[in-house]
């Protein structure tokens, strides 16, 4: 039988007696309103014909269905809505299943669950990730799943957001079965439940669940929510399916969801998600292809370079890693091997991916080995004359064709190209520690970058799985510049009468998982400490100036390294130091400054100011292209709350 159109995105064709129902909706098979109405109307027509035993739900491409259509957010909804089509499949008169052919996310997932059965393909994938776009799943998620897989999965999935295989499922009860050919076996499935009691997964009763197992998950998605309202609903609504009926579950579900969706928070993270897409995006490079990379060098394997290196690995690409002698070399070696261990052991990969790794790496003192490389990226002491020098001995070795990439933090990368013959291929690739594990990376378009070069190193950080964002050149880039400002801010507090600790709960409170000194104890005090030393004989003698910083680094308190910074961590665990509140009293005795309280909402709207403040410098000088991007920086390399959005929406929203 020919295909029948019911939408222009949902078709159906007889197979075996079934009517298998197709989602077609580029790229991700959203649930547009087109979906929506053909999935209705395809159920419809199944129920009217006589000959069709069941229905089967399947995805085309290589998604089942990725979730909403993010071009209907914030427009009035569109009948039929998500839940009148859940409820739709639900209550079908003929078995409705599922084959779930790749990602079944959000109403994806919400779909699945509807269905009467569920039979996964090798590559599908189940989850309900509202809650990192601020809100809960508002299908039926929170009331369907824990019918299916119990209370305490429920809440782990859904409080999380966390997405889990074909044999996490299957072991959970949310599949029926995982067949490489899920189509047909779904199909299968659907002939037998014919003329049979349908399981509908909202009449099923909730098993008891241990009520010490049910604290012990919520309170583990609560202390990862830091303040996020949408995890704690999403607990709420999920415990609340063992306890009210369906209807009211879902009533209660569907009020949350349209709550939470209005709120400051949705928006933040909705801001985020767009944010993201944009990230990257050049205009000056449209039509510009990226060069081919297979051969990555890496100068320099300390513990950025060795995280550069796994990341790369991890990507498929051949690594060539260089150091001073071949010691160096083998503990390089060593230490990149035992990053893959750590992967392997948190499950993140495989054994034999770990040996395919180790199989296209090389780190040895040669400096000759890297001719071969068409991207060489160093890693080195952030110091002017080691990077410059480093990057004039890297013109006579490699190939005229090959990339030069600056990993400095705060260093002028034009000074570092303009002493090499070719300053067009050198870029800045800003990896932030642990590079193998933190998203972002800082793609600097330097004065003389070829477009050529900026798109390949666009590419690069994207096959690698990180977040580039684009940024001039300027001292810090976007996002040590904006940290050096607020940083700077909350000194001056101190010396104010603020104690760091209290600076440091107040941006917890907000939503930063630690505080600005516990940051910078732990990234260390002698990379500042020497940047303010390089700009002291520059410094505006009128500018005010803090030097407790100072004073601690003269005392060796470089941080939790040396065991002591702006706390103390001598026993293990952070502690104020009294050490540290003379150092902070002699500095404020010294000025005569007389000490005054500060509040938690007046440390934070400080700070948040200097933040916006940096921000629209950066953009006012060309630095910054977007003000999302710069959100997306201090989001992803300097914990900034997400649910907040970044400084600048913030500071849009208080304006």
């Amino acid at each position: 039988m020919s295909a029948t159109r019911f939408s222009e995105s949902v078709s159906g064709s007889i197979r075996d007696d079934v009517l298998v129902v197709t989602i077609d909706n580029a790229p991700v098979n959203a649930t547009s309103a087109h979906v929506r109405q053909g999935l209705v109307k395809a159920l419809d027509h199944a129920e009217a014909v006589g000959t069709v035993a069941g229905i089967v739900i399947t995805g085309a491409g290589r998604t089942f269905v990725g979730g909403a259509d993010i071009r209907e957010f914030g427009k009035p909804p569109v009948e039929p809505t998500l839940p009148e089509v859940m409820e739709r499949i639900e209550t079908c008169g003929k078995p409705v299943v599922a084959a779930v052919n790749g990602a079944a996310l959000g109403g994806g997932c919400e779909i699945a669950l509807a269905c009467h059965g569920r039979i996964a393909g090798g590559a599908a994938s189940f989850g309900l990730p509202e809650v990192k776009l601020g809100i809960v799943p508002g299908a039926g998620g929170t009331q369907r799943l824990p019918r299916l897989i119990g209370i305490v999965a429920a809440i782990d999935m859904i409080g999380s957001g966390r997405a889990v295989k074909p044999d996490d499922a299957l072991k959970l009860g949310l599949v029926d079965g995982i067949a490489a050919d899920q189509l047909s076996t779904a199909i299968e499935l659907a002939r037998g439940m014919a003329a049979k009691p349908l399981r509908r997964t909202g009449g099923i009763q909730i098993a008891g669940a241990d009520a010490a197992a049910v604290e012990i998950a919520t309170k583990k998605v609560l202390a990862k929510a830091r303040g996020q309202a949408a995890p704690a609903e999403a607990v709420r609504l999920v415990r609340k399916a063992s306890e009210a009926s369906l209807e009211d579950g879902l009533a209660d579900e569907r009020a949350t969801f349209i709550r939470l969706r209005d709120s400051r928070e949705a928006a933040a993270l909705r801001h985020v998600f767009f944010a993201e897409r944009q990230a990257g995006k050049v205009d000056k490079l449209e039509g510009v292809a990226p060069r081919k990379l297979e051969t990555i060098g890496i100068v320099g394997t300390g513990l950025m370079g060795a995280g550069i290196a796994v990341a790369t690995l991890t990507a498929g690409y051949r690594v060539v890693g260089v150091e001073q002698t071949e010691e160096a070399a083998a503990r390089g070696r060593v230490r990149v091997s035992g990053i893959l261990d750590k992967t392997v052991q948190s499950g993140r990969l495989t054994d034999a991916a770990r040996s395919d790794c180790l199989a296209r790496l090389d780190v040895t003192a040669d400096t000759g080995r890297l001719a071969a490389a068409d991207l060489v990226i160093e890693a080195v002491f952030d110091d002017l004359t080691v990077k410059t020098e480093m990057f004039r001995r890297l013109d006579n070795i490699v190939r005229p064709d090959a990339i030069l990439a600056t990993n400095t933090s705060y260093l002028n990368p034009d000074e570092i190209a303009a002493a090499t013959a070719h300053p067009d291929r050198v870029v800045g690739l800003h990896f932030f520690s642990p590079a193998n594990v933190m998203r972002l990376v800082e793609v600097v378009d330097c004065n003389a970058t070829s477009p050529d070069v900026l798109a390949t190193a666009l590419a690069f950080a994207k096959k690698l799985g990180k977040l580039p964002v684009v940024c001039g050149v300027t001292e810090g880039f976007i996002g040590n510049r904006i940290f050096s400002a607020y940083r700077r801010d909350a000194e001056f507090m101190v010396e104010d009468g603020a104690a760091p600790a209290d600076v440091d709960a107040a941006l917890e409170a907000y939503g930063f998982p630690m505080g600005i000194f516990t940051v910078y104890d732990m990234a260390g005090l002698e990379i500042a400490w020497a940047r303010r030393k390089r700009q002291a004989a520059t410094r505006d003698p009128k500018a005010r100036y803090v030097e407790i910083a100072d004073r601690l680094c003269e005392a060796g308190r470089f941080g939790r390294k040396s065991g002591r910074g702006w706390y103390d961590y001598s026993s293990g665990e952070k502690a104020v130091d009294p050490d540290v509140t003379a150092v902070i009293e002699a500095a404020r005795l010294a000025k005569g400054i007389v000490p005054r309280s500060f509040t938690a909402d007046e440390i934070v709207g400080r700070l948040l100011r200097a933040m916006a403040d940096e921000g629209k410098a950066l953009l006012d000088e060309g630095i910054a292209t977007r003000s999302s991007d710069i959100d997306l920086v201090m989001i992803n390399g300097y914990g900034f709350p997400a649910h907040k959005g970044g400084p600048m929406f913030a500071a849009e929203g208080s304006a």
